[in-house]
């Protein structure tokens, strides 16, 4: 017996959840956001699980992690800045914005740095065009931002 990428926490997660769903497919997106939650990235090896634990086929999976942009492929910082620069964002300074993060961190757009604690995603679009510039880091998100309110942001991470 091979030996699972996703721990005993995740499957009882897994169970308490999926009663919530009406069918197999339905429950694909929660599994996955617990397997990256848990692991911080969905390997080839994570969808393959997440395929046999909710019976769905392999390629499903693949489809599904590859077209949404909030699922990581490959894995990222401690603090993951993800970058909207769609068009409200980008009218009100995200080009910009991005830009000044790239510099002050020392890396670009899709890469990691060397600590392993930032990685900066271009996001085409978070949702939040009224306060737009914004920047999700992890689950939080910051709005109305300049450079020097993501200075503060950025110096206020443990």
């Amino acid at each position: 017996m091979s030996k699972k990428a996703l721990s005993e926490a995740f499957y009882k997660a897994l169970t308490r959840i999926r009663p919530r769903y009406p069918t197999n497919q339905a429950a694909l997106l929660p599994a996955l956001h617990l397997a990256q939650k848990e692991n911080g990235w969905i390997s080839d090896e994570i969808m393959d699980e997440v395929a046999a634990a909710i019976d769905i086929p392999p390629p499903v999976v693949r489809e599904v992690v590859t077209f949404y942009t909030m699922y990581n492929l490959k894995p990222v910082g401690k603090y993951h800045l993800q970058v909207c620069t769609n068009i409200s964002c980008a009218l009100m300074g995200a080009e910009e914005l991005l830009e000044h993060c790239e510099k002050k961190l020392g890396i670009c757009a899709g890469e990691t740095t060397r600590d392993n604690r930032y990685t900066i995603t271009e996001m085409e679009c978070l949702g939040a065009c009224g306060t737009a510039p914004v920047v999700q880091i992890n689950d939080d998100y910051h709005e109305n931002l300049n450079n020097e309110r993501l200075d503060g942001v950025l110096a206020e991470l443990p």
